[in-house]
């Protein structure tokens, strides 16, 4: 119960604040493919942001405007006024909704009968698109992640492990084991092992010292030999041997060159280094995340969560909570609108839930 009493509201709040956030920096540019490292570098050069440390600035010129994801502007400092509607953040109180719903116990199809009530088809993307036509069509877990899915190993499942960690603060285990309940609907292999991984690093950041020991942690429930594993081990390993975080990147993205640029691996890579080369400041983390590409704004959130609850809500600059302005948009039936601070409480009453329920199941 210690984990989530004093401040431990604090830490939830960051984390919402910080996967919003960490989202919103990231969506101008989410196309991997074309907004690669060195040129979010070059865009950011050219507005005289660098080193970055607000939301994005605008474009300095038409030809960077039209290749921006048109929600650019309600994206970049200046013009934020709450949320942006976006998947990363959908799934997040999607997951919210579904523990508030079925509870701790909640089955894998139950997930699916949620995103069939609650979540436009229109609003899914890659593994997740795939999964609910298969359930349209009436396919059960896990055959809704293995027909007809080419994208089974990508960062869809990763995405929607935050509340898993937030709920399961201190007990990364139990996290990882939700996330991998909610995440079979859809995905395999790496595909799981990153949601797991995910959730098992949002719940480590509640008690972990700093964010090495977060990642080291995280590492413990998935296969050692698994992809993902190894690649986040080589990413900690370049860290320590003091290789700048340039090169650490440039030397994991050879290594996993070919997986494409929403693939689970090679983002948990990007991600693992903002997370170290970030050392737990909030802004550094997330702007480091994002300048390293590929999935921009899934790894973002993360980030942001991650150093959310590393900080604590009061401790996030304000330069990335005040534009909030404590409101999130989505698409999730009856959420369009929420306040930041409600979804927060909620969660912190879920994992006081949860910690009840954990130690009336201990032996006198």
């Amino acid at each position: 119960m210690s984990t989530v009493g004093s401040g431990f509201a604090d830490r939830v709040h960051g984390g919402w604040l910080g996967r919003i956030a960490g989202n919103m920096l990231g969506k101008p540019v989410e196309r991997g493919d074309l907004w690669t490292r060195e040129r979010i570098d070059g865009y950011l050069r050219r507005a005289a942001a660098l080193p970055l440390g607000d939301y994005l600035p605008e474009p300095a010129d038409e030809s960077d405007a039209r290749e921006l994801r048109p929600e650019w502007r309600q994206c970049v400092r200046g013009r934020v006024h709450g949320s942006c509607r976006d998947d990363d953040v959908d799934y997040a109180i999607l997951g919210l909704h579904l523990l508030e719903t079925h509870g701790f116990g909640f089955s894998t199809e139950q997930v699916g009968e949620l995103w069939l009530q609650r979540l436009p088809y229109l609003q899914t993307f890659t593994a997740e698109r795939a999964a609910y036509r298969n359930l349209v069509n009436g396919l059960k877990p896990p055959l809704t992640a293995t027909y007809d899915n080419p994208c089974q190993e990508w960062i869809g499942a990763l995405i929607r492990a935050d509340v898993f960690g937030w709920t399961c603060p201190g007990d990364p285990h139990r996290a990882a084991a939700l996330a991998r309940r909610d995440a079979v609907l859809s995905h395999s292999g790496n595909g799981v092992y990153g949601a797991m991984w995910a959730a098992a690093l949002v719940s480590a950041a509640f008690t972990a010292p700093a964010v090495r020991q977060a990642v080291d942690t995280a590492l413990t429930v998935v296969p050692a030999g698994c992809r993902l594993a190894r690649t986040v081990r080589r990413v900690v390993s370049l860290h320590e041997t003091r290789l700048s975080w340039e090169d650490t990147l440039t030397t994991v993205s050879a290594e996993t060159s070919g997986l494409g640029w929403i693939h689970v691996v090679p983002n948990a890579a990007v991600l693992t280094a903002g997370l170290l080369y970030g050392d737990g400041d909030f802004t550094r983390t997330i702007a480091l995340t994002v300048r390293g590409g590929l999935d921009t704004d899934s790894n973002g959130a993360t980030a942001g969560s991650v150093a959310g609850v590393l900080t604590g809500a009061r401790a996030v600059p304000d330069q990335w909570k005040a534009p909030l302005e404590d409101t999130v948009r989505s698409a999730v039936f009856g959420f369009d609108g929420a306040r930041i601070s409600d979804l927060a409480e909620r969660t912190v009453r879920l994992a006081r839930t949860n910690a009840e329920s954990a130690l009336a199941t201990l032996p006198e």
